[in-house]
């Protein structure tokens, strides 16, 4: 796995996040919109933990599907008021270019969520 692989996918609309289940240990899958930036995912998410970011705090390791593209990842809550870089890539893959101010508001009651891309096949 590396950057030209998410290159190739960077422009599908949807990727399927899949997580172990903290309580049951079953598979979790979601459609979320994402977007990369240097060889990262982002994913967002306004309001409150759902299931599948409970899941990923108690586990980080995770499924990602993204077209036919297939991968392991480690998953990480970003810290509030960090990743301006993903914060960009996720508003300006869906919306276009904005300023930094448009772009922290538009997430300040969002959860980013960084996937770092593994080597490692993971079974779910």
């Amino acid at each position: 796995m590396d950057q030209s692989d998410l290159e190739s996918v960077k422009n599908e609309k949807l990727a399927y996040l899949t997580t172990i289940g903290r309580k049951t240990g079953r598979a979790h899958s979601v459609e979320l919109w994402f977007a990369s930036d240097d060889g990262k995912l982002y994913l967002s998410h306004e309001g409150s933990f759902t299931d599948w970011m409970r899941n990923l705090s108690k586990n980080a390791q995770v499924c990602v599907r993204i077209g036919k593209l297939n991968f392991g990842a480690e998953a990480a809550i970003v810290k509030a008021g960090s990743s301006l870089a993903g914060k960009r890539s996720l508003y300006e893959k869906y919306y276009g270019p904005a300023s930094e101010a448009t772009i922290n508001d538009w997430f300040e009651l969002s959860t980013i969520i960084e996937l770092t891309p593994s080597n490692k096949s993971l079974l779910i």
